[in-house]
């Protein structure tokens, strides 16, 4: 098939990109190649035999001489990091994708798939279990609440101890602007893929681990914050007391996901979480962390905090899996990945302070008041 796809230069998008054209698949892609993501322009591990175009997802025209040429889209261009622009993020997540579909239906394009992607950030908190009053989707925990260094969610009900779920696809419940710009994308593309029967899928992605994952954002997790962090001989610091708990999925279990929705039939109008399917706390991936680098310095915990962080969040697999798919990577297969590539990468230099000093101004990282481990 022809096949475009937006934000191809970027993490999941190229890893996607590389697959497509082993399978034979001829590839178009755009991607708007903004800092500071992409700081030195066109990456060099894009293929040559992709037929690329820098643009932005958001140009009527552009976008609508690309779609006419293609059989299916991947739409992984967005905006993300840990930034105050709210409106943004609804701008390039949700105005782009409704743009293709806009396009799409007034030019009666056939489109054998899109494949949108999303995040587990549309389900904020997650799914837990009260033991006296069942099920509980909690909000954002309060200011007050982390400022006093008490990390754990209680029951909004009975304020006692709640247990964490894996969370599945029914389950919508985004605190942050990222979260609402994924959950408002999804919608539009499921809703109007039904609508005009242009066959949808949506991918919830966990914490995406690998190769390529920018090292230069403000906030792009906890793998390149650890590995940085033991590559220069520093001990990383655990936010809250690094019993967070996330699931982490390896870029290569990502791209099987990608690539299995654009053939089976029985995933059209669905959407799906992608995700580790291993419920691993901060500290724990910090160890896989330190290991890989040989290091004896344990991960620091200082009582600070990241203002609107999730407390846990598992997702849960088990629909994508009824398709067959499965996590089939480790988080330290990611790990050793994402470290032998970090080596060959330029201008590491000052990366952690310059985005630590960020977070800071923007009032994000903040340190609690008696903070217990």
């Amino acid at each position: 098939m022809r096949v475009l796809v937006t934000g191809g230069a970027g993490f999941i998008g190229s890893h996607t990109v590389d697959r497509l054209l082993e399978r034979g698949h001829q590839v178009s892609v755009v991607d708007a190649l903004t800092p500071p993501v992409h700081r030195n322009g066109r990456p060099a591990y894009m293929r040559p035999e992709v037929d690329f175009y820098e643009g932005d997802v958001r140009n009527r025209e552009l976008m609508a001489n690309l779609l006419r040429r293609a059989d299916a889209v991947y739409h992984f261009a967005a905006y993300q990091d840990y930034l105050t622009d709210f409106s943004r993020f609804s701008d390039v997540n949700v105005v782009s994708t409704a743009l293709i579909y806009e396009i799409a239906v007034a030019e009666h394009l056939d489109l054998a798939r899109v494949v949108v992607a999303s995040s587990q950030a549309a389900m904020g908190e997650g799914l837990y279990r009260c033991p006296k009053d069942g099920e509980q989707t909690p909000g954002m925990r309060p200011e007050e609440q982390l400022a006093a260094g008490r990390w754990e969610i209680p029951c909004p009900v009975c304020y006692g101890p709640l247990e964490m779920l894996a969370t599945p696809e029914r389950v919508s419940n985004p605190q942050n602007a990222y979260g609402m710009s994924k959950l408002g994308e999804e919608m539009v593309a499921v809703n109007l893929g039904r609508r005009y029967g242009i066959p949808t899928v949506a991918l919830r992605y966990s914490i995406v681990q690998g190769p390529r994952q920018s090292v230069y954002n403000a906030y792009s997790g906890a793998c390149r914050i650890f590995s940085l962090s033991y590559m220069l001989g520093e001990a990383p610091v655990l936010y809250e007391d690094g019993q967070n708990v996330r699931d982490y999925v390896n870029i290569a279990d990502v791209v099987d996901a990608n690539v299995l929705v654009l053939e089976d039939e029985g995933a059209i109008g669905r959407v799906f979480n992608v995700g580790g399917a291993e419920a691993v706390t901060t500290e724990q991936f910090a160890d896989t962390v330190r290991h890989q680098y040989g290091s004896e310095v344990q991960a620091r915990v200082t009582g600070e905090y990241r203002f609107g962080d999730t407390r846990h969040i598992l997702s849960d697999v088990s629909a994508l899996g009824e398709l067959g798919w499965k996590p089939r990577r480790t988080p330290a297969d990611s790990v050793k990945a994402y470290a032998e590539w970090l080596v060959g990468v330029p201008g590491l230099d000052g990366v952690l302070a310059e985005a630590d000093a960020r977070m800071r101004a923007l009032g994000v990282v903040r340190k609690a008041k008696g903070a217990k481990r």
